[in-house]
């Protein structure tokens, strides 16, 4: 009878500890042996919140309690010099990650929350804006070696013109998207130096349910504290 109380007490710890808000599923093909880890950043902290132990082909499955939808990092530890992280926004339910053990990071496909397909589209174009600016930054380069100053000129209105074309999309798509979480998280991440005006503008359109959220209450915070400065 101990006995069996014993074995039922083990049970019921062992799913309270996995009973969490979320679960991230990871599939990493070709993936032997390695440690597995999902971070979460807290304050300027990173945090690990769960992690394991890979030995051959195993269902890997992390937990993590969750207020409201954040970023996570998935960092993969292959006993290298190098270790190689998933970033993904993630809610309260399931997370599927898929990649492979050679591109773990650039590979990755993630499906589970609303935020993540948003956040995904607004990188794509980030992506371009990335783009551009490497190419200013050689353009500014090859004008500096020639000391061509009207290209240097010519160079500098490019620049600060890319520049607030990627301030305005981020606050348009913020606006668009005002009902989501990645809304306040773009703004901080990605403009949290532009006017004060276009940070409100933001903040003002945000849903009541967005502004409750981690990055909807780091956003106000910040705004505060700018207007101090």
């Amino acid at each position: 009878m101990k006995n069996t109380v014993f074995v039922l007490l083990l049970a019921i710890l062992f799913s309270c500890g996995k009973n969490k808000d979320l679960t991230v599923k990871v599939d990493v093909k070709g993936l032997k042996k390695g440690t597995i880890y999902l971070k979460k950043a807290q304050d300027t902290t990173i945090l690990t919140v769960d992690s394991l132990i890979v030995h051959g082909e195993e269902p890997i499955e992390l937990y993590s309690e969750l207020d409201s939808p954040e970023v996570f990092f998935l960092q993969l530890d292959k006993n290298s010099k190098e270790d190689e992280v998933i970033t993904f926004f993630a809610e309260k339910g399931i997370t599927e990650v898929s990649t492979n053990v050679k591109n773990f990071g650039l590979d990755a496909k993630i499906k589970g929350s609303k935020q993540q397909v948003a956040l995904e589209e607004y990188m794509e174009v980030m992506s371009r804006f990335n783009d551009r600016n490497l190419n200013l930054i050689k353009e500014r380069f090859d004008a500096l070696k020639k000391n061509d100053s009207a290209l240097i000129r010519s160079n500098e209105k490019a620049k600060n013109a890319l520049l607030k074309n990627k301030y305005l999309y981020t606050v348009n798509f913020a606006m668009k998207n005002n009902d989501n979480e990645v809304a306040p998280y773009i703004v901080l991440t990605e403009i949290a130096d532009a006017q004060i005006k276009w940070l409100d503008t933001v903040n003002n359109a945000l849903t009541p349910k967005v502004k409750e959220s981690k990055y909807g209450k780091k956003l106000e915070d910040f705004i505060a504290e700018r207007k101090k400065s």
